[in-house]
């Protein structure tokens, strides 16, 4: 493995499981001193000299501010922020979701980005380079996830704008929008409750979806979405700035409807 990231700080949000947690310890793996931040305690199992373990709910601006915080004072610099809290809580169409419930996965999916976002950016200024990379999602196009994919929406049009503000201040922004990616089972549910039989079916119409769609008609691994985002996050993307690269073995190519 190499050392692309040595001497460099990364935090990585989301980072107890899934895509998250094979960023973090990618990160650790190639150099880089790490903040991994979850909400939940399963976070603290990467914890090490080089790896700084918080747990935090991220939907609160507060929150994020503390987080960074702890960073700057264990490490005394941020180079690298990598937005992965999101994910879909619920799968069905738009008409069975209750408000309340529309609320929640904007909170969920779009809030920690924008709020990170923030709260890291005085520092990142006042050193004069960062490289972040927003986790969006292939759900801007997909069936039973409207208000996620309005979230994922926002990641893509936030990650565009703070790029045209920052560009010429050493800061480049990009994101990374994952299809479907085959995961061990989830550690942490998506929502407090059971699926029933009718949302067990609508989760299968994005699977099949998600295969018809992409011309590899496969998932992808967690390998290769985190290998995505570390390129952007590295110095090796250093001329790269503003884009959302679509990580979905081809589902999304502008002759399919895509984001272009």
């Amino acid at each position: 493995m190499n050392d692309r990231f040595r001497d460099k700080v990364a935090l990585v949000s989301g980072a107890a499981q899934g895509i998250g947690l094979g960023v973090a310890r990618r990160l650790l793996e190639e150099g880089a001193r790490v903040v991994a931040v979850d909400r939940s305690e399963l976070v603290h199992e990467l914890a090490g000299d080089a790896c700084l373990c918080l747990t935090a709910d991220l939907e609160r601006y507060a929150e994020c501010q503390r987080v960074l915080e702890r960073t700057l004072e264990r490490f005394g610099r941020l180079d690298i922020l990598v937005n992965n809290v999101g994910g879909t809580l619920w799968a069905k169409p738009y008409q069975h979701y209750a408000e309340d419930e529309i609320e929640a996965e904007l909170r969920r999916s779009l809030l920690p980005t924008l709020w990170c976002c923030r709260a890291a950016l005085p520092a990142m200024l006042g050193q004069g380079s960062g490289a972040i990379v927003n986790v969006s999602s292939v759900a801007t196009r997909g069936v039973n996830r409207v208000p996620y994919g309005a979230a994922k929406g926002g990641v893509n049009a936030l990650t565009a704008c703070l790029a045209f503000e920052t560009a010429d201040q050493g800061i480049r922004v990009n994101a990374v929008a994952p299809g479907g990616t085959d995961a061990p089972p989830r550690r942490i549910p998506r929502n407090a409750a059971a699926q029933s039989e009718e949302e067990r079916r609508w989760y299968r119409q994005i699977v099949e979806q998600t295969l018809d769609s992409s011309l590899m008609k496969r998932y992808g691994s967690i390998d290769e979405q985190v290998a995505a985002i570390l390129f952007l996050a590295s110095d090796e993307a250093s001329y790269i700035t503003g884009q959302t690269l679509v990580v979905d073995g081809g589902a999304l190519l502008p002759e399919n409807g895509g984001l272009a």
